[in-house]
């Protein structure tokens, strides 16, 4: 199979309905993001041709299980944001190679410049998402005074870099989670989501 020109996945006609259907189970409706093959399939429906067989409902079934999707839908207007901690307590893969490079001193540099440029890098993008689904947020760790309190903690007291990933980053954290025992969450790798 040829992968067809324009297509958004760089693949065929079949392999991009595959990589659509889990997409479309997701949304709990058709994704139909595709420009070249759903227009096609947009053709056929117009003409009463497009049929969905009993083997497309199976697989769409079994992708549904083997990602367990359940929809939720939340009534709350508000969502607590966990911005803040990983640029104030350095909880990000490219905090390590800054303190191998130069130790606490150019990690310390790094999440001060991180801190400042966060409310325009992150918190619109934020904002707007949150804003379209018609919730707030709030954002405990951009607080004043816990803004404060970790600006004057030693960069070594937030974090300890000489320990693994899901140890030493995050480090305060970490300690603090385990305090209210929150084990299970404690010791959880940084994952980006975007």
């Amino acid at each position: 199979r040829r992968s067809q020109s324009g297509c958004i996945f760089q693949s065929c006609k079949f392999c991009c309905g595959k990589f659509q259907g889990p997409i479309s189970s997701y949304l709990g409706k058709s994704a139909r993001m595709c420009p070249t093959h759903n227009h096609q399939q947009d053709v056929k429906a117009n003409r009463g041709e497009a049929k969905t067989s009993a083997k497309t409902k199976k697989q769409n079934m079994t992708i549904d299980r083997l990602f367990s999707v359940n929809a939720f839908t939340s009534s709350a207007k508000v969502l607590l944001s966990g911005v803040g901690a990983d640029e104030q307590l350095a909880g990000y893969g490219r905090h390590r190679p800054t303190f191998q490079r130069g130790g606490y001193d150019a990690l310390q540099r790094e999440l001060k410049m991180e801190v400042g440029r966060l409310w325009t890098r992150n918190l619109g993008r934020d904002d707007r998402c949150l804003s379209d689904h018609g919730k707030e947020a709030r954002f405990p760790f951009l607080d004043e005074d816990v803004v404060a309190y970790l600006e004057r903690l030693p960069v070594d007291r937030k974090c300890d870099m000489t320990e693994a990933p899901g140890v030493g980053d995050k480090q305060l954290l970490r300690e603090v989670a385990r305090m209210i025992g929150v084990h299970s969450c404690s010791t959880l790798v940084k994952r980006a989501i975007q």
